[in-house]
């Protein structure tokens, strides 16, 4: 029986990974795996069951990993189990429920709304791309969920789940293959 605190149709929330692998994330903003706590950024929606673009929302349920996007000229690669590919300048992210690639990479410059992955701050540095709503995609469900780098003060995200660099890396290398988003 799945919690009630799941979102109903998400397919996130059959995730089927080995137990050990998955790291809880609480809205307390807290990540715990392999017995240790790390300060996790939120969103500034709070965490919701049902996400909805734009609301600012941290989603709730299992997330899988998908992949690693990193910066080549800032970071060292990860070691990590997950298929890592270079972000370059002209790669995005479509962020808008009418187009047919929302919530899907895209290539620069794009007709739709979008969030550009190559940033002049660091936040964008290492990405995750989280397994929330791509398996269908459906509109207005929520985009650009990730996995990513905090800013210092653990300022809220737009949804994702943020963490400081040591963190991530030594999270990835850890071999974490979801997200538990949870109350």
């Amino acid at each position: 029986m799945m919690p009630t605190w799941l979102p109903k149709n998400s397919v996130s929330a059959t995730c089927l990974v080995d137990p050990a692998t998955i790291a809880s994330v609480t809205g307390d903003g807290w990540l715990r795996f392999r017995g240790r706590q790390l300060r996790a950024a939120l969103g500034r929606g709070g965490l919701r069951a049902e996400k909805q673009e734009g609301d600012g929302a941290t989603p709730l349920g299992r997330l899988p990993l998908r992949r690693l996007l990193y910066r080549a000229d800032r970071v060292a690669i990860p070691a990590t189990a997950l298929p890592r590919e270079p972000i370059t300048a002209d790669d995005g992210w479509c962020d808008d429920p009418a187009h047919a690639d929302y919530n899907r990479a895209i290539r620069l410059p794009h007709p739709a709304r979008h969030e550009a992955l190559w940033r002049q701050d660091p936040v964008y540095d290492l990405v995750v791309v989280l397994g929330w709503n791509d398996a269908p995609v459906i509109r207005n469900r929520g985009s650009a969920i990730f996995l990513h780098l905090a800013r210092p003060d653990y300022a809220p995200t737009d949804g994702c789940v943020a963490l400081a660099l040591p963190d991530l890396t030594w999270l990835l290398m850890q071999g974490v293959a979801a997200l538990e988003i949870r109350p």
